[in-house]
């Protein structure tokens, strides 16, 4: 039986700590502005190094909750994105591919070329598959290929490994068109 209830994950533990201690600071900030308050209250100034102190106090734990709010924002959508990693990781790839084939539009014997070509089969084989001819597959291609803004097979299977070895931090945004022409002078 476990003694806290802590999550069992390393990075949610961290984010519920930060979210504790971002608590009970802020209750300490409470406490010691409302004693500061107080005091003005009774006395109507703010001499003294017990007044001095305890303001001091009031404006460091302000500062520190909020601080520790924006930490914590950044820990949980880093905690996001390295979920989304995951996702793609455990299998959710097929996810990423349907969301690139409908942004490309593509017909479902289109779909299933695609697929097929990113299993590494070839035009032939392909076509032996699906009992089509060949040419057939050749125009499929052709047309995924100009669909996702490729240049060929090579070109096309990378625009996937990319999303797996980017980090996800444009899953589902389509790249921008990479230009072949060899003609273009650089300076």
């Amino acid at each position: 039986m476990k003694l806290w209830p802590w999550p069992a994950k390393t990075k949610e533990r961290r984010a519920t700590i930060l979210a504790g201690l971002i608590l009970v600071q802020a209750l300490c900030a409470l406490f010691f502005i409302g004693d500061v308050i107080e005091d003005l209250r009774v006395d109507g100034q703010l001499d003294g190094p017990h007044m001095v102190l305890e303001t001091v106090a009031a404006v460091a734990l302000v500062g520190g909750v909020i601080f520790l709010m924006i930490e914590l924002r950044g820990l949980l959508a880093r905690m996001s994105d390295m979920q989304t990693g995951l996702d793609v990781a455990k299998g959710h790839l097929a996810d990423v591919i349907e969301g690139f084939f409908d942004d490309w539009s593509l017909t479902s014997a289109e779909r299933d070329v695609a697929i097929m070509i990113l299993k590494g089969l070839d035009n032939e084989t392909i076509a032996q598959l699906r009992g089509t001819a060949t040419g057939t597959v050749r125009a499929q291609t052709t047309n995924i290929y100009s669909k996702s803004q490729t240049d060929g097979r090579a070109q096309f299977i990378s625009l996937f490994v990319e999303e797996l070895l980017a980090g996800n931090d444009h899953l589902g945004e389509l790249p921008p068109k990479v230009s072949t022409d060899r003609t273009t002078q650089h300076p």
